[in-house]
């Protein structure tokens, strides 16, 4: 359930209903996003948009490793 993740690394962004701590907003639901570093226990995650991108700090709870 809680999994470590190394920089650089690819992640899904799965909203864990049960965990409100962390959470992301709900528009970010099913993005991939690249590990930048960890803060503490949650990791800032750099999602690209369309032409920029958007740094946001998620617990690992509401993030699963792309296969």
């Amino acid at each position: 359930f809680l999994r470590e993740f190394q920089i650089g690394e690819k992640a899904n962004i799965v909203i864990e209903a049960s965990s409100q701590k962390g959470q992301p907003h709900r528009r970010y639901h099913g993005r991939v996003g690249t590990i930048v570093e960890k803060r503490g226990d949650a990791y800032m995650v750099r999602v690209q948009l369309e032409k920029s991108h958007k740094d946001l700090i998620i617990r690992p709870e509401h993030l699963k490793p792309v296969k």
